[in-house]
């Protein structure tokens, strides 16, 4: 079973039921499969095939639904990407995948046709009509193709060719927070036993109505909002751009069952003044990951909406689903939760050996959610998978009934004097202040302790001074995790799935003692 021949299957069990719903469009499981194999089958007739390389350059909308599931169902790998990436970052993308077709919004037919000369080996570009495309009057050259004349041409019903286990549905191309990105390879049976496994974990069912407001494609999205819900029978609200108001207003008009969403984002809806309860009534169950969320944001969350935080983790390379809070048993604020179905997760040493409870080490991952490899990059592969084990890069812990912590990235850890300091228990401390709305902490050059913590944070309080805020934390850390120096932001800068950019605030750190 994969990701295609389920949605297929649910199209035969349950034909009339809601797939979803974008705007005021609704579109059944039989519509969704049969727009699916139309697409897949328009691909075949203009030259896609097994093994090809498919790019997506589209936000959340029901055109990067068939867009993925119809590459996937032609036999080809979709590539997401970000269609907010400069022109620079899209054509690194889009040379390295060796991709052939991209199906985009029609917003970015000025950059794509810039771009031309830049990638050679894209001999197709479909272009997906959107309301502000329109209003611009933005026109298609000529070597471009309209995704409604793809659909069109395509014949129903259409089988494509097999799909194996092993053949990669989708690579993923990771931030790049330490050089160019790295495309990670997701098999068919990376995706689907991915999405299922949480899908039991977190007990979804026909019932649930999961909003679907991050970024398609970014695997959290991916996965958990979109693919997870999909394989279940359920129903995907669709909403392209997150804003509190629209959260508040599908949740309640449509009766949500799940939300979805990354640490800013339940920053923000606590945050908003209209917000209630009763706006989250129909909600059982909020998911948070992306980012270690504040205990004090979980629980104040928790108690202003009535509804439980599952916090979890995951990460490009695993699909990306390892950890969750589970659902029978104590939420433990902080958390990550427990390994899902299927999947283990164990702390380890620089020698690999696990650690003992309570201690801190990387965390690895073993299951069928972990990559085939990096695309092109043997030696990068061979680093981060070892002995069927992937490497997280990321510091944890276990306690003594399973439940893992993260404590920081490894590479984000600052060391003060020799001391281990990690962002994250600064952070904590500073997001328990009544004033602060968002915190985020870096090391930068010492001479005497080699490195010392620079805050940088966002407040409601105008008249809230740096040494105010370093007393407050004197009393809630050791002397040696006290911050150096705290810089108040307008806000603190973020990419496009909510994630804090720490690169950004060392560059800017870097920038003003120049």
């Amino acid at each position: 079973m994969n990701l295609v021949s389920r949605l297929e299957q649910i199209a035969q069990e349950k034909p009339q039921k809601v797939a979803y719903v974008f705007g005021q469009t609704e579109s059944t499981y039989r519509e969704l499969n049969g727009a699916v194999m139309k697409f897949a089958s328009g691909l075949e007739k203009i030259g896609i095939s097994k093994g090809d390389h498919v790019a997506l350059l589209l936000g959340n909308s029901p055109y990067f639904v068939i867009s993925l599931y119809g590459a996937m169902r032609v036999g080809a790998t979709a590539i997401p990407i970000n269609p907010i990436y400069t022109p620079d970052e899209i054509s690194y993308i889009l040379n390295n995948g060796d991709v052939k077709a991209v199906i985009a919004i029609d917003l970015l037919v000025p950059t794509l046709a810039k771009m031309i000369e830049r990638i050679p080996q894209v001999e197709h570009i479909i272009i997906c009509e959107t309301p502000q495309g329109k209003e611009n009057g933005i026109v298609l050259p000529e070597k471009m193709k309209s995704f409604t004349t793809i659909i069109e041409q395509g014949d129903t019903p259409f089988e494509g060719p097999s799909l194996a286990d092993d053949d990669v549905a989708v690579i993923l191309y990771t931030s790049g927070t330490t050089g160019k990105p790295k495309g990670a390879m997701l098999t068919h049976k990376n995706l689907y036993s991915n999405a299922q496994d949480v899908a039991n974990y977190l007990k979804f069912n026909e019932s649930d109505r999961v909003i679907a407001t991050l970024p398609m494609f970014h695997v959290f999205c991916l996965t958990v909002a979109l693919n997870a819900p999909l394989m279940n029978g359920g129903t995907v609200l669709i909403i392209p751009k997150f804003s509190p108001a629209e959260i508040f207003k599908i949740a309640r008009e449509k009766k949500a069952t799940v939300f979805v969403g990354v640490p800013t984002m339940y920053n923000f809806l606590y945050q908003y003044p209209d917000g209630k309860a009763e706006d989250f009534a129909t909600v059982r169950l909020c998911i948070s990951g992306g980012a270690s969320m504040p205990v004090a944001l979980l629980k104040n969350f928790e108690k202003k909406f009535q509804v439980i935080v599952s916090e979890g983790y995951g990460l490009s390379e695993a699909s990306p689903v390892t950890c969750f809070n589970p659902l029978d048993r104590p939420r433990k604020p902080g958390s990550i939760g427990t390994s899902v179905i299927n999947v283990e997760n164990k702390v380890v040493n620089e020698f690999g050996e696990e650690v003992p409870v309570g201690e801190v080490g990387e965390l690895i991952v073993r299951g069928p959610n972990v990559m085939k490899g990096y695309y092109k990059m043997p030696e990068e592969t061979a680093h981060t998978i070892r002995d069927g084990w992937l490497y997280t890069g990321d510091l944890a812990k276990m306690d003594e009934e399973g439940y893992f912590y993260i404590v920081d990235r490894k590479k984000d850890m600052i060391i003060v004097g020799g001391y281990n300091v990690y962002p994250r228990e600064v952070e904590e401390v500073l997001y328990s202040h009544p004033d602060i709305v968002e915190a985020a902490v870096i090391g930068v050059p010492d001479p005497n302790f080699g490195e010392a913590v620079k805050c940088f944070v966002v407040s409601k309080n105008p008249n809230l001074t740096e040494q105010e805020l370093i007393a407050y934390c004197s009393e809630h850390l050791a002397k040696y995790k006290l911050p150096s120096s705290i810089e108040f932001l307008e806000e603190i800068p973020k990419n496009t799935t909510g994630k804090i950019l720490r690169r950004a605030l060392k560059e800017r750190f870097t920038s003003s003692v120049q």
